[in-house]
């Protein structure tokens, strides 16, 4: 089983599979009479039919097991979908380009440093939010509309991945 590397979540590497959600770097202008940075368009709301709505969540999700066998990933092919940390805390991401179905050799982790979000464009492969604490929360901005917008994908046992924060690069 290939233990995935885990990289630096930045603009660069993340852009093939959608945009980091962050002030860092960031353009933004003054607003409210100049008591406010305006970090604008960050990310882009993506949806497949004008019916369609962006729609706001929290998530509050449980820590899984480390090391994890990635053992599937999913997409959403009628929406993108951002995450924003809301307790500062670091993520994982674990992501494969838009296709059929992910190819194990091309899936990449990313890790967040806790003021990062992402947003995976529409049919980027991803898997479901990873927490590295025991309990987190996240904002969710996806969509709303007819049709299906999650398809799942389960890699076979000669297929499934490690992710091993304990052996992350830098």
């Amino acid at each position: 089983m290939r233990t995935l590397t885990i990289e630096p979540l930045t603009k660069e590497a993340f852009a093939p599979f959608g945009d980091v959600i962050e002030t860092e770097g960031s353009e933004f202008f003054m607003i409210n009479n100049g008591s406010t940075r305006r970090y604008h368009k960050l990310a882009t709301v993506e949806t497949a039919a004008p019916e369609d709505q962006a729609i706001i969540s929290i998530f509050a999700a449980e820590a899984l097991e480390m090391p994890l066998a990635i053992r599937m990933l999913e997409r959403h092919p009628q929406g993108s979908q951002a995450f924003i940390p809301l307790l500062g805390n670091p993520f994982l991401v674990v992501v494969a380009p838009p296709g059929d179905a992910p190819v194990p050799g091309h899936v990449r982790a990313f890790i967040s440093n806790g003021r990062q979000g992402v947003n995976y464009h529409r049919g980027v492969w991803h898997h479901p939010v990873l927490t590295i604490e025991k309990r987190d929360e996240f904002l969710v901005v996806d969509r709303s509309g007819s049709g299906n917008n999650c398809d799942e994908y389960f890699f076979t046992e000669d297929q499934q991945l490690l992710l091993d924060p304990q052996r992350e690069s830098t």
